[in-house]
């Protein structure tokens, strides 16, 4: 008896509906088609490799290399659904992957949503006259194979990438855009492969081409520009040079500090000579740097990572451009280490000393407990830096009890609490009344408990009286103590130093022993003054009441219903937007240069250069193109009360490329628009930037006027609510029977 089929609405698909949504995967763009090949053309140990491509590789792409080319039966197979010549099995797979290619895929895919032409003719042919191959290959079918002359190697054509998928060809980007990607991969593998000739071509034009001698100086140069080139230092780390960790070596080049980009573009990294992405590599870098560079600013870096093929798995990206190691943190302290000592060594980093602009060294004091004050200072190695800690607090957050110093106008703390609190050359700790003559011997060092306390940021809502110890030091520090009477009250402070810490501890009485915390419990300004209570009230805003800082980062408000935190970062970021699209509203002010300035350009930037001069006169950018790869810069925008410097065109450029917008909707006042966004972040608060409150107060008032003040121009959130309702949840005020 036949069995009836089950009634299903689930059916397997065709061969070639299956073939194009895996194209999807492995070729999302005309880069993705050229990585595919320059792949394949490097595995066939080619020593030159000619990339064309024509209008951003949608029209044209075509790769010709003089590897070990290919006899007609291998040309017939290559263009099958997962074969390969690179790997046997699931073994090789998990024992690493040696080679570029392994998946068997390019072929087959790119051919199924193109019109695919190949050429070859193995290079060891019985005979210099061997005729080689040509295949054609269209919309996943092979139409045609057949003898043809060609010299020794390999020629892809790909013609009329996704004729046959519209929905995919539709939603690829600009022409400009496109071929920078193009341009990224090509570079990728030029730098990692200096003994191999490789050339890249756009629209009929040579965009760059490498040597192929083996020099990586010389190819990045002829990728990145000779100003580069010359700012790259050499960098070679192994075996025990290293950190320990699954990297085996580290070495390549990477830049001066003062030669960066404000992309991620140029940060080239290549594992096991594979170019990849990873965070751990990027952190390491960049964590090398450290403040040396801005926090939106990159250098540049062609990095080779060596290591155990067990060690990473390269199959995590259907384009293989991802890979993940198995220790992740070892990696990333190995590649900070090896990049840090090649920048030190060269005198491009201080060692053992702050990179750019220092925090205060951080210290916790318990309520109450006037030791750890006197613990933390000896563990910094002196007074000073503990005293210089405390002292910077008066610009602090409010809800931490700080000093009752005053703060001047500019928001620091008055110049007699910081002499007062930073003459002292010894951790000689707070002092109480028993040891007082060692107090007035020690003279502006000395301290009473309770002030101790308050500058360390632990004030009592009632602070105690000071006493007469304290009057007298710090009328001495207003007055001015000489050098020789510091020196002097050195060694006397020091040497009561053990004893009078005994006495502090048992003769300051607790003011309620029942109490096991005596935190302050008055609330605060910003600037440590007892609250007002007021609130302000917005147009577009929710009436806030500013209670303090969170992190130096956020704001925190009260609300009518509730808490609000506001980033105070992007808050000032969409005031200046605004700002800067009023000022750009009609023709923006723009400065004329006493004498045009030449900008050298990488290959990407100077490609990119024709497509945007209209994009980068409407912001006031002027220059013209004086070779190939030089631009000169004769006026340049001036906004936010400033002149901007010619060579922020080439982040202009850069921005308009990493915009990746869809084709067709590349106007110029969008693109405009899109570099005011990034121009607006430059100036703009930064996090861990303690506000005075006048400030809080002044950059609310600025947001409460914006169009759309509760998002940055590059679309993060302002401001965060929580309403009263969420916070009761979160404290689980709603149980049963619980009654206020």
């Amino acid at each position: 008896m036949t069995e009836t089929p089950p009634d299903t609405d689930i059916r397997q698909l065709d061969e070639n509906t299956v073939a194009r949504i895996a194209a999807g995967e492995v070729v999302e763009r005309p880069a993705s088609a050229v990585k595919e090949l320059l792949e394949n053309s490097l595995d066939a140990d080619a020593d030159t490799v000619d990339v064309t491509v024509e209008e951003g590789g949608t029209e044209l792409i075509r790769v010709a290399d003089d590897g070990r080319g290919m006899r007609e039966a291998d040309v017939r197979a290559a263009v099958r659904e997962h074969t390969t010549s690179k790997i046997d099995g699931l073994e090789d797979l998990e024992s690493g992957v040696a080679t570029l290619g392994f998946r068997g895929e390019a072929l087959h895919t790119i051919g199924s949503v193109s019109r695919v032409t190949i050429k070859s003719r193995p290079r060891d042919g019985d005979a210099a006259g061997d005729a080689g191959t040509e295949l054609v290959y269209e919309g996943g079918e092979v139409t045609t194979v057949e003898p043809t002359g060609c010299p020794a190697g390999t020629i892809v054509e790909v013609d009329d990438l996704f004729y046959n998928t519209p929905a995919r060809r539709k939603f690829l980007k600009t022409t400009a855009t496109e071929f920078a990607h193009v341009n990224r991969i090509v570079t990728r593998y030029a730098l990692a492969n200096p003994d191999v000739a490789v050339s890249l071509t756009h629209d009929g034009r040579e965009v760059f081409a490498t040597t192929g001698q083996g020099d990586l100086q010389a190819a990045v140069m002829a990728v990145y520009g000779r100003e580069v080139a010359s700012a790259m230092i050499s960098l070679e780390a192994d075996g025990d040079e290293l950190p320990p960790g699954p990297l085996e070596s580290v070495n390549g080049l990477v830049s001066h500090p003062e030669t960066n980009r404000s992309s991620r573009e140029y940060l080239a990294t290549y594992v096991n000579g594979r170019a990849v992405t990873a965070d751990a590599i990027r952190e390491g870098i960049m964590g090398a740097y450290g403040t040396q560079l801005g926090g939106d600013r990159y250098p540049f870096v062609t990095l080779f990572l060596e290591v155990p093929g067990d060690a990473v798995d390269v199959n995590v990206h259907p384009r293989k451009r991802e890979v993940r190691f198995d220790d992740d943190d070892a990696v990333r302290r190995q590649v900070d280490a090896a990049v840090e000592s090649a920048l030190l060594e060269h005198g491009l980093l201080r060692s053992h000393a702050p990179r750019g602009r220092s925090a205060p060294a951080e210290a916790r004091v318990d309520p109450g407990s006037a030791e750890t004050t006197k613990r933390t200072a000896s563990e910094t190695g002196s007074a000073a830096e503990a005293d210089s800690e405390s002292a910077s607090s008066a610009d602090g957050v409010a809800g931490e009890g700080v000093s009752a110093t005053a703060p001047s106008a500019d928001g620091s703390a008055a110049d007699g609490a910081t002499d007062a609190t930073s003459a002292e050359p010894t951790a000689a700790g707070p002092r109480s009344s028993a040891s007082s003559s060692a107090g007035d011997s020690a003279g502006a060092g000395s301290t009473s408990p309770s002030s101790a306390s308050a500058v360390a940021g632990n004030s009592s809502a009632e602070p105690a009286p000071r006493s007469s110890t304290t009057d007298q030091s710090n009328t001495l520090s207003e007055t001015g103590s000489t050098e020789g009477e510091s020196e002097a009250t050195a060694d006397s402070a020091g040497a009561a130093s053990t004893e009078t810490s005994t006495a502090t501890r048992t003769s300051s009485p607790d003011p309620d022993p029942a109490r096991k915390f005596a935190a302050a419990t008055e609330q605060r300004t910003l600037t440590g003054e007892p609250a007002t209570g007021d609130e302000t009230e917005f147009d577009s805003l929710p009436t806030l009441r500013v209670l303090g800082q969170l992190d130096d980062t956020y704001l925190v408000c009260e609300t009518e219903d509730g808490l609000a935190l506001i980033d105070q970062h992007a808050a000032d970021e969409r005031v200046n937007y605004e700002r800067l699209q009023r000022a750009f509203a009609d023709d923006p002010a723009a400065q004329a240069l006493a004498s045009p300035v030449e900008l050298e350009l990488t290959a990407v930037e100077a490609e990119a250069f024709e497509s945007y001069r209209e994009a980068l006169s409407r912001l006031g950018f002027y220059a013209d193109r004086t070779d190939d790869r030089t631009v000169a810069v004769t006026t340049v925008p001036a906004v936010l009360e400033e002149t901007l410097e010619p060579e922020r065109v080439r982040d202009v450029l850069a921005s308009f490329l990493e915009g990746d917008r869809e084709s067709g909707a590349e106007t110029i006042d969008a693109l405009a628009d899109e570099f005011l966004g990034d121009l607006a972040c430059y100036p703009s608060i930064t996090g861990n930037t303690s506000l005075t409150e006048g400030s809080v107060v002044d950059l609310l008032a600025a947001l409460d006027d914006c169009e759309n003040p509760y998002a940055c121009p590059h679309g993060r959130p302002v401001i965060v609510q929580f309403d009263a309702r969420e916070i009761e949840d979160r404290f689980e005020r709603d149980y049963p029977g619980h009654q206020g």
